[in-house]
């Protein structure tokens, strides 16, 4: 058998092998799984700017994966050319968490799976994954969110300061500390649970804290 014979047998056959109706319930399927794993996202995103783009990114990424294998499962010759064109994407958006690019992995897993007709297996894995990551968020925000504390002080009152500091956030890292003639900087790196703005009012009510600034960011303290 040549190459050509090959490319006249009945893999050409099968082009129209997905009916309208299988498509469409696949799609469907898997708008209804990339919304869930959308909510999923929202509910446990622990970040500091949400981008309700990215949530939509994730329904689209489902179905456009899902509509990929349907394509590709559906001719030899169409699943061959889908492999070299998307050889030569390239993405350079970069992902600042790194949770984000779980959650893109998850919507390509279950488009995948859902365009192979792997719906039972679509829907047991998705809620297990869902299931995992609630309880890791929840876990994760008793452990209470980073915040970088940034004291600006007359260093005739240093004590004060760091006394008032270790008696308001038992756990911190100093991060840095600039001296200048108009006083002294000093930023420290600490994990707080719920609302503790109250922080910075209280370090100005001691002597010789001209201003203070509490900033929430995403890192972890080792």
């Amino acid at each position: 058998m040549t190459f050509q014979d090959i490319f006249k047998s009945s893999f050409l056959e099968n082009i129209d092998s997905v009916s309208i109706l299988d498509m469409v319930v696949a799609l469907t399927l898997a708008f209804a799984i990339g919304l869930f794993i959308f909510l999923i996202y929202k509910k446990t995103f622990a970040g500091v700017m949400y981008s309700s783009s990215f949530g939509v990114t994730l329904v689209a990424l489902t179905m456009i994966s899902t509509l990929v294998i349907l394509a590709v499962t559906s001719n030899v010759v169409l699943s061959l050319g889908m492999v070299g064109a998307l050889s030569i994407v390239r993405f350079r958006t970069a992902v600042k968490d790194p949770m984000d690019t779980v959650y893109m992995f998850w919507a390509i897993a279950v488009g995948i799976t859902v365009g192979a007709n792997f719906i039972l297996f679509s829907i047991i894995g998705t809620l297990v994954i869902a299931v995992i990551l609630l309880v890791l968020s929840f876990t994760s925000n008793q452990t209470g969110q980073n915040y970088l504390l940034v004291v600006h002080y007359d260093d005739r009152y240093a004590k004060e300061v760091t006394n008032a500091v270790n008696k308001m956030v038992p756990r911190y890292r100093l991060k840095s500390k600039t001296a200048t003639r108009n006083g002294v900087e000093m930023t420290l790196e600490l994990r707080l649970q719920g609302n503790r703005s109250n922080i910075v009012d209280n370090l100005l009510g001691i002597p010789g804290v001209m201003d203070a600034t509490l900033v929430a960011f995403q890192n972890e303290i080792a």
